[in-house]
């Protein structure tokens, strides 16, 4: 028996996970000024030789961009970084604590040019990865709003490439068979790649279902959340629409004979079935498979192919050199 009074207040459970308290990374200088230079100076260097190795791309698009309606061009390239905006929604939405806004964009805007030089956006995520950390917040809650911001992404191009088939009449949006092989291919083996490569690679599963059961965890908080769920998933639904109102700008500017709502639906099907394949910001099955698409429509294939390039000139090559120097920046500032 004891004289202690009793607590009969009710526990009350936290809301979100807990988490180690959030600890700035040190800013350790790296050595000399002359490495934290180089180190700033690197995505440079890489623009420079990557611009030389593929040079023949950069003047076959500007020279087919020349005659190109100029306004359009100036919406394509407003909806690119627009792009950027709709990301740094994502990922805040993706992870509890606040970011500041503005270094939040800045951060997108430097991992979109980074998305460019590994696969399957590992550039992307990690710059995006060290700016948590720069931000006080622990790595396991970093990397578990990675994979939340991945999952929410992929969930929600298949309710807008079915929003499409629903809303408008199913022969003026369905282009032929082989690209809907295609796309549905795309759906199937993107998962299936993920769940063969965990099984096989047996070091890999217990960090994956750390990720997987950390990232379910703080989705379960963040639902409850208002100001995390809109940014969450009407970023996730805006980012494929903008990088298709890219797609459609571009061809109106080019005089392709589409309407707008195939242009969008033509880009959220090749975007979907290229999914699979690990490449440098999708470089290569997404062009492939756009210029499919367009061309299954009935567009002409020189227009089609002018299309993907002008695209691909306002989201790679236009946006790479202020991506780089932001990127740049952030290192020399060590927010990276």
């Amino acid at each position: 028996m004891t004289l202690l009074p009793l607590d009969t207040t009710p526990a009350t459970p936290p809301e979100c996970p807990a988490a180690p308290p959030p600890r700035a990374l040190p800013r350790r200088p790296l050595g000399s000024a002359t490495a934290r230079h180089a180190v700033t100076l690197l995505p440079l260097v890489y623009l420079g030789v990557w611009a030389a190795v593929d040079w023949h791309a950069v003047r076959d698009g500007t020279a087919r961009l020349a005659g190109a309606d100029p306004w359009w061009l100036l919406a394509g390239l407003a909806f690119t970084y627009l792009g950027s905006v709709a990301a740094a929604c994502v990922r805040q939405g993706a992870i509890p604590d606040r970011l500041p806004k503005g270094l939040l964009v800045a951060s997108q805007i430097a991992a979109g040019a980074a998305n460019h030089v590994l696969p399957a956006s590992i550039g992307a995520h990690a710059v995006t990865v060290r700016f948590l950390r720069r931000q006080g917040v622990p790595l396991p809650r970093a990397t578990a709003s990675i994979a939340l911001y991945s999952l929410v992404r992929a969930l929600a191009k298949t309710p807008l490439v079915l929003a499409f088939l629903f809303t408008a009449p199913v022969a003026a949006l369905l282009p032929d068979g082989r690209t809907l092989l295609l796309a549905a291919a795309g759906i199937v083996l993107a998962p299936t790649a993920a769940a063969v490569v965990v099984a096989l690679l047996r070091p890999l599963r217990r960090p994956a279902l750390d990720f997987v059961r950390t990232a379910l965890t703080d989705a379960r908080c963040l639902h409850t959340r208002p100001g995390r769920v809109l940014p969450l998933w009407g970023g996730a639904f805006a980012a494929p629409l903008i990088q298709a109102c890219v797609v459609a700008s571009v061809g109106k500017a080019l005089g392709l004979p589409l309407t707008w709502p195939e242009l969008l639906f033509a880009f959220l099907a090749a975007s979907t079935a290229a999914g699979a394949v690990p490449a440098p910001g999708g470089i290569g099955p997404v062009d492939a498979a756009l210029v499919l698409t367009l061309a299954g429509y009935g567009a002409p294939l020189p227009l089609a192919t002018a299309t993907v390039i002008g695209y691909r000139t306002l989201t790679v090559w236009l946006p790479l050199l202020p991506g780089m120097l932001v990127l740049s920046a952030l290192v020399q500032r060590q927010r990276l």
